[in-house]
């Protein structure tokens, strides 16, 4: 008898429950009506959910928000289905071939004793390949091209740059990346002090910053994204001890001044070391 709890089963399970729910006549007019387009805001929500999750080291919440994300995954594959394009075994079959192929020393030749630096460049090799073969079909010419744009803007900073330092558009060091930090935020700090404030050359000197805080991160070997979801949890964990001591005091944040909750904070603070 099947096991009715195995992977198989339940993979299967989910799709049909798929299917129905964007039966034209019998599913949810919700799921009916949605496109490729209209999910990706969702997508993205699902993906920092499953990342909340992880950062919260709860397992039965990491189940949950997986299986969230999964369903996308179900989600496009269905509606790529009823266009005729592909379906949800066609993109296990993607993945399972893309990893095969990028996985010489495992699944092709015999361990060879290979390094972290040798397996990088390996990957890296096979990459190129891929993409030069993807360039020559679809007639590409940038080296940027195969960096989503629609990727969170922390992310796209991170990997346009690491794009770029392939082909040795880098710094070699980290001083010179310090001191753009220094140049951009002397920059917006000029605008600030302009007696007419233009308010775009304020917006696009503080993403000049941001870009470069960005490159700074990355030669110092730290990914911006995760640094700045655990500075903002941090920030999050101690505003909420802020709240706590002030309703000790039976007070509210509204009611208090800056300065009290300024006291607060660094009571907060102190603490926290």
């Amino acid at each position: 008898m099947p096991n009715a709890n195995s992977s198989d089963d339940q993979i299967a399970r989910l799709l049909d429950i798929m299917t129905k729910l964007r039966h034209p006549t019998e599913g949810c007019p919700w799921d009916v009506e949605q496109t490729m387009d209209s999910l990706v805001r969702y997508t993205i929500e699902e993906t920092y959910e499953v990342a909340d999750a992880i950062a919260s080291n709860d397992m039965d919440e990491i189940r949950d928000e997986l299986g969230d994300l999964l369903f996308q995954v179900v989600f496009y594959a269905r509606i790529a289905e009823e266009t005729g394009h592909f379906d949800f075994n066609d993109v296990a079959k993607a993945i399972s071939d893309k990893l095969v192929r990028r996985h010489p020393h495992v699944f092709s030749a015999p361990r060879s004793g290979m390094d972290q630096v040798q397996l990088s460049a390996q990957w890296d090799a096979i990459k190129a390949q891929e993409k030069a073969a993807k360039k020559k079909s679809a007639n590409q010419s940038y080296l940027l091209d195969s960096v989503p744009s629609g990727l969170p803007a922390l992310m796209y900073a991170q990997k346009l740059q690491k794009a770029c330092a392939k082909v040795g558009f880098d710094w070699p060091e980290i001083a010179p990346v310090l001191d753009k930090v220094k140049e951009e935020l002397d920059e917006i700090q000029q605008e600030l002090v302009q007696e007419d404030i233009d308010q775009s050359a304020i917006e696009e000197e503080i993403g000049d910053a941001l870009f470069a805080m960005v490159n700074l991160a990355r030669h110092a070997k730290v990914d911006a994204d995760s640094a700045l979801r655990k500075a903002s949890h941090k920030f999050a964990l101690r505003f909420n001890k802020v709240e706590q001591l002030a309703a000790h005091q039976d007070r509210t944040l509204d009611t208090m001044t800056l300065d009290e909750m300024e006291a607060l904070w660094q009571q907060v603070k102190s603490l926290d070391k």
